[in-house]
């Protein structure tokens, strides 16, 4: 196709939940409400453990980056979106489409090697609690981290780079409330393949790396716990793990079935609910997840909630 044929198309029309008009009132007022949420829990929490010097353990900083995460996928997708439910035209930009696709990509990759690298400090501080100190060091710690946001920022950069070989013409409706690859890859007059086939192999390593790190310290903290003689030793183990485990299950269960499923090009109508749910419903989540069971967090906000009624 030419550009003397078809005109070629810069701008999109973002037509998510634009089925029901009726309900853009109730739906904006929902998604604002966790938009606020998730900002104020998230970086509450990110803001906490910066401030106690008693969270700095790799832990605590890795939940940290965590929430910074949630909020910058937060950010990317939710501020449009709302936006949207008023505008006229619905109107994005390619070069938006692209920024909105890197900061979520980015904090996508980022969080996967955090929960990893989570993972793997829950398996040293319950399988080697004596080594613990040697074995996740605050250089190690700081590594992982810095690992985590340059492998997030290469993978961002990898898939919008090939985005920018695609021609779009004819149709500039998105059928989407976010610029998600998969809906351009519908839209592009190039063939997607090259695309779709870097998906599979950046995405689906990430993924596999990554998960691989979570069950195989997974495995060996069960085996741990199961051979504990006190009850209350192995509950105690439990509680610890139960939070990340529940985060981990439902992050990866909704980047795979977006990312990874087979033919996940052509079936768009299930994009858009699961698509919801690692956008707006686990950053929103998360910060819940991860201290409303932690007894150190719980202090640390009582005492700073004391300290704030006295200075009044």
């Amino acid at each position: 196709m030419t550009e003397d044929n078809h005109s070629l198309t810069t701008e999109f029309i973002l037509t998510g939940f634009m089925d029901h008009p009726d309900l853009k009132p109730l739906l904006f007022v929902v998604f604002f409400a966790i938009y606020l949420i998730t900002m104020v829990g998230n970086l509450g929490l990110v803001a906490l453990i910066f401030k106690e010097h008693h969270l700095h353990t790799p832990m605590y900083i890795f939940l940290g980056n965590l929430a910074l995460m949630d909020s910058c996928c937060s950010c990317a997708i939710t501020p449009k979106m709302l936006e949207n439910f008023f505008s006229k035209d619905r109107m994005i930009s390619l070069y938006e489409c692209m920024a909105q696709f890197y900061f979520l990509c980015l904090a996508e990759t980022t969080d996967c090697f955090l929960l990893a690298a989570m993972a793997y400090d829950r398996y040293v501080a319950i399988c080697n609690p004596l080594q613990y100190h040697i074995m996740m060091s605050k250089q190690l710690c700081v590594q992982m981290i810095i690992g985590a946001y340059v492998a997030g920022n290469l993978h961002s950069i990898i898939h919008v780079a090939f985005l920018s070989r695609l021609v779009f013409c004819g149709s500039h409706q998105i059928n989407h409330f976010f610029c998600d690859v998969f809906p351009l890859y519908r839209l592009s007059c190039v063939d997607p393949y090259i695309n779709e086939l870097m998906i599979l192999i950046f995405s689906g390593s990430v993924q596999v790396f990554s998960i691989a790190i979570v069950l195989i310290s997974y495995l060996c903290i069960l085996f741990t716990i199961f051979k504990m003689k006190s009850k209350e030793g192995r509950g105690k183990a439990l509680s610890t793990c139960a939070s990340h485990f529940l985060s981990i299950s439902m992050f990866y269960g909704s980047l795979l079935f977006v990312y990874i499923r087979p033919r996940s090009v052509t079936e768009e109508d299930k994009d858009l609910p699961v698509a919801i749910f690692y956008t707006l419903v686990i950053p929103l989540l998360n910060p819940f997840i991860y201290t409303l069971r932690n007894k150190e967090v719980i202090k640390m906000r009582q005492k700073i909630v004391k300290n704030h009624e006295k200075l009044k």
